[in-house]
């Protein structure tokens, strides 16, 4: 062992004649201890969000859609094929999206309709694997009993709005309208409720409708025309390569957008959202670092005299400035060490128990509070409290290498 971190850890065990320069050392290391288990508790929470976030809307989404410039557009199998003949696409399925009104004897709501044919929907989009909606086509046409009415899918929380069960009967109101001797208005439909889906994403939950793609061509009077193709890849990450793949192969009037550019705003919020926090909470260790270089400052004062025997037996002022050095990073790097254990606790008490639970019409889903460490994450903060506890040394270290030993011991 170099004598330089000999007389350092022999400053830091003996026993200070003022007591006042303990406590700020303990205060110094109880304040890096804090910032770091923040940090990491925070980002962590911060990344969970994110990536459940991310799991849910790719499972209530496609990853790519693909629509046409001008709107509707029919004979759509023949592009259908060439979608799902591109390398890289899973499944591809037809749908119209509207905006509509449902009206049922407890309520009325605005809602986003889609039309969706329910023999592909399922294997593009998660949350539709278990709808069921019977084929308009395959009713019991006897003349005796009459029509049932079409199966329409609503979101958990639409349902609760509407105050529906399933079997019950709702009214859908749509834009296309009729042309009646008091003129134009808005075309009106009777759905029975088939069912329901919760894909833990309050917002689509609270919003989405789903029927039967022939049923959206009739009330919406578009034939055989559709709004577009929803698009599932086999690697989410490389949707937009595929996407372009998709583009290339069409050609104009067609266009398309992957998944991160249909959720840019939101992804760019959180990440912001993320290094502010990261900033902010950063500055807990900044004050920290402040009563590390105060405790130095300190201690190189009550130190002059001892300084000034070191200097006069030959150590240089590199040698002065790493006793000190020393002594401030022995004092950051426990503080982060019990932060890191704190906060990895602290995390995996978030994960494996339900502390809260998230209100959904607050956040964006309802759901407990999600945990995700990232190794990254935790380096990084690791490396910025150790970073920041280092310069703050700097200015102590150097005022003592700077110490006239001649002065020190005649007026020490």
């Amino acid at each position: 062992m170099s004598f330089e971190f000999f007389i350092g850890g022999r400053y830091l065990r003996a026993k200070q004649k003022q007591a006042f320069i303990s406590l700020i050392t303990i205060l110094s290391i109880a304040g890096v201890t804090v910032g770091v288990m923040a940090l990491i508790v925070v980002i962590a929470v911060m990344a969970g969000f994110e990536a459940d976030l991310k799991m849910r809307i790719l499972g209530g989404q496609p990853q790519v859609i693909v629509m046409r410039h001008g709107g509707a557009f029919t004979g759509y199998q023949q592009v259908l094929n060439d979608v799902e003949n591109i390398d890289g696409v899973e499944a591809a399925t037809p749908f119209i999206y509207a905006q509509i009104m449902l009206r049922s004897k407890h309520g009325a709501s605005g809602a986003v309709l889609r039309g969706i044919d329910p023999e592909s929907a399922g294997r593009v989009m998660k949350t539709l694997q278990e709808v069921y909606l019977p084929d308009p086509k395959a009713g019991d046409t006897s003349e005796n009993i009459p029509p049932e009415a079409p199966g329409i899918i609503l979101g958990r929380e639409l349902a609760k709005n509407l105050g529906v069960i399933e079997g019950d009967i709702i009214y859908l109101i749509s834009p296309g309208s009729l042309l009646s001797p008091i003129g134009h208005i808005p075309a009106m439909k009777q759905f029975k409720v088939n069912g329901f889906f919760e894909s833990g994403m309050y917002e689509y939950d609270q919003t989405f409708a789903y029927i039967h793609i022939q049923e959206a061509q009739k009330i919406m009077r578009m034939e055989n025309a559709i709004t577009g193709i929803d698009v599932r890849v086999t690697d989410i990450y490389h949707a937009r390569k595929i996407a372009e793949k998709i583009i290339a192969k069409l050609g104009f009037p067609y266009w398309a957008r992957d998944w991160m550019q249909m959720n840019r705003n939101l992804f760019k919020a959180l990440k912001l959202e993320r290094r502010v926090m990261f900033i902010i909470l950063t500055l807990i260790i900044l004050v920290a670092a402040f009563n590390i270089a105060s405790s130095l400052i300190m201690m190189v004062m009550g130190k002059a005299r001892d300084i000034a025997i070191l200097k006069a037996m030959g150590a240089t002022d590199q040698s002065i400035r790493k006793i000190f050095v020393f002594n401030g990073m022995v004092i950051g790097t426990i503080g982060t060490l019990l932060g890191l254990c704190l906060g990895l606790v602290i995390c995996t008490v978030l994960k494996h128990y339900n502390i809260h639970e998230l209100t959904g019409d607050i956040y964006y889903f309802t759901t407990t509070l999600p945990v995700k460490l990232e190794t990254v994450n935790v380096v990084s903060i690791i490396l910025a409290a150790l970073l920041i506890c280092f310069l703050a040394t700097l200015y102590p270290a150097r005022q003592a290498s700077k110490l006239d030993p001649v002065e020190a011991i005649r007026y020490g």
